[in-house]
C-alpha cells in the first residue's frame, strides 16, 4: 500500500527516473503549497527525488548552469529540492528556514519556470534552515552564504507556491531577458547584488 508521499494513484515503483518537463509560469501545479514528505524510504518519494535531480544535471548538462529546483516545478506537490552548487549533488526534505539576518538586498532572480524574465527582488542576506538528508537525518545549515541563503530562499517560496514574480519590487521589476541581456550593466546598477554566471550559479 502506498503511503501519503505518493503524489497520485499510479505506482510508478520500478520506473527509472528520467529528466521531468519544468513546469512554466501560469500552470497551476506551480501555486500548490507542498505537503511534508513522511518516509524518505518510500519508493514512490525516492522515485520522484531521482527524477527531479535527473532534471536538474539535465538543464545543466543543456545550459552550463543552475544551481537547484523544486519538487513543485516537475508537477510533485512534496516538500523537497534537489540542490548541486558545483561540488555535489544532494537533497533537502521538508526544509524549513529557522534563522534570518536582518540585513536584506536587491538583486534579479530568475528561475527555470519563467527562463525569459528576470525579476528584481529583496532578499535576507543570511539564512539558516533545518532539512532531513536522503536518510532522514536532520541536517542544519547555520547562516548559509548570501548566494545559498538568496537560492534557498527562492526555493523553499516554490514549496509554498510563491513565485519570484510575486516579489517584484515596483513596476519595472520584471524584464525580459532579450532586454536585460542587451544592456546588463544598466539593469546590474538597479539592484545591491548579481548572481555570477557558471555552472555552479545562476538560474534557480
Amino acid at each position: 500500500m502506498k503511503t501519503d508521499t505518493a503524489v497520485d494513484d499510479n505506482t510508478v515503483t520500478g520506473k527509472t527516473a528520467a529528466a521531468a518537463k519544468v513546469l512554466l509560469l501560469g500552470d497551476p501545479g506551480l501555486r500548490k503549497i507542498c505537503r511534508p514528505v513522511d518516509d524518505v524510504s518510500n519508493s514512490d518519494f525516492r522515485f520522484y527525488r531521482d527524477q527531479l535531480h535527473a532534471t536538474l544535471e539535465a538543464f545543466r548538462a543543456k545550459h552550463g548552469f543552475g544551481r537547484a529546483i523544486s519538487a513543485p516545478q516537475i508537477g510533485v506537490p512534496l516538500r523537497f529540492i534537489a540542490v548541486n552548487l558545483g561540488n555535489e549533488a544532494f537533497t533537502m526534505i521538508n526544509p524549513e528556514i529557522t534563522w534570518c539576518s536582518r540585513k536584506t538586498f536587491t538583486m534579479w532572480d530568475d528561475c527555470m519556470s519563467f527562463p525569459l524574465l528576470l525579476v528584481r527582488v529583496r532578499r535576507h542576506r543570511a539564512i539558516s534552515v533545518r532539512y532531513l538528508d536522503d536518510h532522514g537525518n536532520i541536517k542544519v545549515m547555520d547562516k548559509a552564504d548570501q548566494a545559498t541563503s538568496e537560492l534557498l530562499q527562492h526555493e523553499i517560496d516554490h514549496l509554498n507556491g510563491i513565485l519570484a514574480v510575486d516579489h517584484a519590487l515596483d513596476r519595472e521589476a520584471i524584464v525580459s531577458r532579450e532586454v536585460f541581456e542587451e544592456n546588463p550593466e544598466s539593469f546590474a546598477a538597479k539592484a545591491d547584488y548579481v548572481i555570477a554566471a557558471g555552472v555552479s550559479n545562476d538560474v534557480n
